[in-house]
């Protein structure tokens, strides 16, 4: 397709590379950003920037965070003995939306897949068993992991990894189908599986 100028080339280039968007929706964006007010654009661009350069990773539970800490990690409403532990941020997300959790979390970071080269070594793992020995608070596990073949391969290495610990180690309950992610579950069947996670069959 030829543009009238290469501005919005570029630009229908860059939005294109987002998941889900072709270059019809890529255009269709384009054009409205630049009919829209030039505040509105700017905004969007500085939001964009802010993202990029401003956004870290809570140095406890590696959630994304503004400060050193996130705000579940130094809220005095979170119970600290529990300690959720799930592949990523839209994860935590996921979960929080449930209102069925009040305990803490801990993002993997991803979860052990040999087939696209993801080791324990890769994963927030390390940094799990450190938090729970320097602890001395920790109770109970929670494995909150998609229940697909990598989701169950990492949540039986830690458990294993766990066994070391005086720990009570739950799995959330089947509740969210075999082979599904854990963020496109919706927030009913999600809470169900926090409310009535079972004990581990490792223990």
């Amino acid at each position: 397709m030829n543009y009238p100028s290469k501005f919005i080339e570029n630009a229908i280039d860059e939005i294109s590379k987002l998941p889900g968007i072709g270059k019809k929706s890529a255009l269709r964006l384009a054009l409205h950003l630049l009919k829209a007010d030039e505040s509105k654009t700017m905004a969007l661009s500085q939001a964009l920037i802010d993202l990029r350069t401003k956004t870290t990773f809570c140095r406890q539970c590696h959630n994304i965070s503004d400060d050193e800490l996130c705000q579940i990690c130094t809220s005095i409403n979170r119970d600290e003995q529990i300690i959720c532990v799930v592949q990523d941020t839209r994860d935590v997300l996921a979960i929080e939306n449930t209102a069925q959790y009040q305990g803490q979390y801990h993002v993997l970071g991803g979860i052990i897949s040999p087939i696209a080269g993801i080791g324990p070594n890769d994963l927030n793992i390390d940094t799990l068993m450190k938090r729970i020995s320097e602890s001395g608070q920790v109770k109970e596990i929670i494995l909150a992991l998609s229940p697909t073949m990598e989701g169950d391969t990492t949540a039986f290495y830690l458990q294993k990894k766990l066994t070391d610990f005086n720990l009570h180690i739950t799995t959330i309950a089947r509740g969210i189908p075999i082979g599904g992610d854990l963020e496109y579950a919706d927030e009913i069947t999600l809470g169900r599986s926090i409310a009535s996670r079972t004990r581990s069959d490792l223990q």
